[in-house]
């Protein structure tokens, strides 16, 4: 019997063409995790890597708290006194923590902090189940304040110099770490932040607009629910807390349009914050403009280190 390849497809899933094809996304997600795993070992020779799990709150009413893979990044060098320490969530909706940020890792660890990153819910790599437990602008902030939490209970870790740092949808949780947490943090740096979903929903795509009204996502529109949009955008939530924060942009951001920054600035500005503010005009790299190896990118992570440095105060630099 002739058996055609769509056929097949839906034999070996069991269900229809699209639940293969979803199926087989997160396998080959998972693989890919796997496999860059091992070149955060052979990159940083100067730091210990750990992965292990957290527990971040339960993925609905009815599940015990939900496990987080976590990596850790400790400096091999010894120190007189604790170190300070960065909680460095990664960008993306779905996304996770891969060797795109071995630089920002290596440069950190150089100056002597200790960094952490969570696969907060919604991460790639872990399976179906971890990427629909997403809960945008939700319990996704809550699994990066039990990083926080986890490397606070480190005996060679100061807790009071503790800070968060995110580019894109990792700036996102920087800033809604520190408006809903602001006891927890001693600084933030937000590079690219998504800041506006309101005004993102806007100028998206319909791909974008399909998953955030997915199901297991927001489950709805900014029209239908405005205030839940609200509620998980940072420049509807700004407040003035006495956490330093930095934030920088791009003119030329393919991702994060200019006016989501300026409704963050705006409102940051309202609510009688104090904050550091840098818009580069058309920045080499768009999106990407402090991650990658550009010159105009080591030299904008300096300032951003700086920036940390005067906060948080780490050892001299071991390079």
């Amino acid at each position: 019997m002739h058996t055609n390849s769509d056929d097949l497809r839906r034999w070996f899933a069991g269900t229809e063409e699209n639940e293969f094809d979803n199926r087989l996304d997160h396998r080959l997600d998972i693989l890919e995790r796997r496999s860059d795993d091992n070149r955060w070992r052979h990159e940083l020779r100067n730091a210990h890597v750990r992965q292990f799990s957290l527990l971040g709150p339960p993925a609905s009413d009815f599940d015990v708290e939900l496990e987080i893979p976590t990596y850790a990044f400790i400096p091999t060098t010894e120190s007189d006194r604790p170190r300070p320490a960065i909680v460095l969530a990664h960008g993306g909706i779905h996304d996770n923590f891969s060797t795109d940020y071995v630089s920002v890792v290596r440069e950190l660890i150089e100056r002597g902090y200790v960094v952490v990153a969570p696969e907060y819910r919604g991460s790639t790599g872990y399976g179906r189940e971890h990427y629909e437990a997403i809960d945008y602008g939700g319990d996704e902030i809550a699994d990066t304040l039990a990083a926080r939490n986890w490397v606070a209970d480190r005996s060679d870790v100061d807790e009071d110099r503790i800070g968060v740092v995110g580019w894109s949808h990792g700036g996102l949780h920087a800033l809604l770490s520190i408006f809903r947490y602001p006891d927890s943090f001693a600084t933030a740096y937000a590079g690219a932040p998504v800041s506006d979903l309101l005004e993102r929903w806007k100028y998206k795509g319909e791909g974008y607009r399909r998953l955030y009204t997915a199901s297991y996502h927001l489950g709805t529109s900014p029209v239908a629910d405005p205030q839940l949009y609200r509620e998980r955008s940072p420049a509807h939530q700004a407040v003035a807390t006495d956490v330093p924060l930095r934030i920088h942009a791009a003119t030329n951001d393919g991702d994060v349009h200019r006016r989501e920054i300026e409704s963050l600035v705006e409102s940051l500005r309202d609510a009688g914050a104090d904050f550091e503010y840098e818009l580069y005009d058309d920045a080499p790299g768009g999106h990407r403009f402090e991650l990658t190896e550009s010159r105009f990118a080591r030299e904008s992570r300096e300032i951003v280190y700086d920036f940390l440095a005067n906060h948080l105060s780490p050892p001299q630099s071991e390079r």
